[in-house]
């Protein structure tokens, strides 16, 4: 094989911390380029409606120097996307700016591209007036007062906006794109250089993890990719990637594990080898792929809901556990003459019961209890104050009601935490999640500006 094209991811998540030695010794070897993941929606919509930041702006300086460094002294482009959690434009601006204050304080100029995810609800409205939504997996489309309640729109953008900013002669050092899908960033490199979109894809599918295809998991990876097949090498030497790990990584978060579907179309890995190069490497060939008949993007959009309080709390009373069900329902029922809110619908109570089915609810497939179960009160109503005042009549309830055979008169529940009810505050939901048509369409807007010294 030829030499290939090496992309540096040092963590699967910026601000999650990574091994500072080994991203400079795999920086010292050499990579083309350094790309990084900084949002997800496994959080759920609380980001995007919000505005809050996935981790702290202290992790996520100290995550950025090194990478700003050698952006900045070793000429290596750094691509950042889904900037601050959600990727929205107020997100991608704050990172920009943090990106500043470090060149600044490193004494580095650097010129950056921000490219942005927002999306205007006028053209959401217009492509669902024409059709071209598709229902979200529930079979739902979103309504026009749906969308008109959305707080923030964002769409996850594919490679097209990041390819011509990481050409060879194009001068940017830094690229901070709003939400974009995953993969897209490293496939984005690839395709700038001529990668087949086949090999560019399913190496963006693995790499966005970082060394989660690792064992053990963590960490950062290189990824060599030849014409025809990529390689990847964990950049920490406690680590490997075998072909099981990586072969593993690619079912990763995906609906069916053989055809993936992407903004621009299809990765098909039912052909694919994973071949162990060595002890620590793994070659991947025989990726295929698909293009779009249509162009699409995924839109994310949040709706506030409510407030929501919880409490928290242990029952060992083996007892009490072997009724626990019947037990809390009696508590619904008793809540709700206290709190109109509950009665009414207003409110709303769920009990999570880790140590029965608090994971997997309705879904576990044991019905094993051990000796302990831990019980999650969770409240949700149209203002804080009500909320909190229905955890704390279910928290006493929980804590004092009676129940058959019940043998002492002390409280059923150990409280480990003060406030004894807390308050979590605005809670939301998706309201968009769903595939738009964009053929046509110019969603995603670029802006560059010179930062540091």
């Amino acid at each position: 094989m030829t030499t290939g094209v090496r992309i540096l991811t040092p963590v699967g998540m910026l601000g999650y911390g990574y091994p500072i030695n080994d991203f400079w010794a795999a920086v010292d070897r050499g990579v083309d380029a350094i790309v990084v993941d900084s949002g997800s929606t496994d959080p759920g919509p609380i980001m995007l409606g919000t505005g809050t930041l996935l981790v702290t702006e202290d992790s996520y300086v100290r995550d950025l120097r090194p990478l700003l460094q050698a952006a900045g002294t070793r000429g290596i482009p750094l691509v950042i996307s889904s900037a601050g959690g959600a990727g929205t434009n107020a997100q991608v601006d704050w990172m920009v700016e943090l990106v500043d204050r470090i060149a600044t304080e490193e004494g580095l100029s650097l010129r950056v591209a921000s490219v942005y995810a927002d999306i205007d609800p006028a053209i959401v409205l217009d492509q669902l007036d024409k059709g071209r939504i598709r229902p979200n997996v529930l079979g739902d489309l979103p309504t026009h007062a749906s969308v008109h309640d959305t707080t923030a729109i964002v769409a996850q953008m594919g490679a097209e906006p990041l390819v011509p900013l990481l050409t060879e002669d194009h001068p940017v050092d830094v690229v901070v794109a709003g939400r974009a899908y995953d993969p897209a960033p490293h496939a984005a490199f690839c395709l700038s250089r001529g990668i087949d979109p086949a090999i560019a894809w399913h190496m963006g599918k693995i790499m966005e993890c970082g060394a989660m295809c690792a064992i053990p998991k963590s960490g950062g990876v290189v990824a060599t990719v030849y014409r025809d097949a990529f390689e990847l090498t964990p950049i920490s030497a406690h680590q490997a990637c075998t072909p099981l790990s990586v072969a593993a990584h690619t079912l990763y978060e995906k609906g069916r594990p053989d055809l993936l579907v992407g903004p621009s179309g299809v990765l098909d890995v039912r052909h694919c080898t994973y071949t162990a190069v060595d002890d620590r490497t793994v070659r991947v060939q025989n990726s295929r792929f698909e293009p779009a008949r249509t162009a699409t993007v995924k839109l994310e959009g949040a709706s506030p809901v409510g407030y929501r309080s919880v409490f928290i709390g242990g029952i060992r009373d083996p007892l009490l556990i072997r009724q626990i069900e019947d037990f809390l329902d009696q508590v619904r029922v008793h809540v709700g003459v206290l709190q109109p809110d509950l009665a009414n619908g207003e409110a709303s109570l769920r009990f999570h019961v880790y140590g029965k089915n608090g994971t997997m609810g309705d879904w576990e497939p044991h019905g094993g209890v051990g000796h302990e179960v831990a019980i999650l009160g969770e409240v949700t109503a149209p203002t804080q104050e009500r909320a909190t005042a229905v955890c704390t009549s279910a928290r006493v309830a929980v804590l004092h009601k009676s129940y058959p055979g019940q043998k002492a008169t002390a409280g059923n529940l150990a409280l480990p935490l003060t406030p004894l009810d807390i308050p979590i505050g605005p809670v939301f939901e998706f309201t968009l999640y769903h595939v738009m048509d964009s053929e046509g369409l110019r969603l995603f807007s670029t802006e560059t500006r010179k930062v540091g010294i």
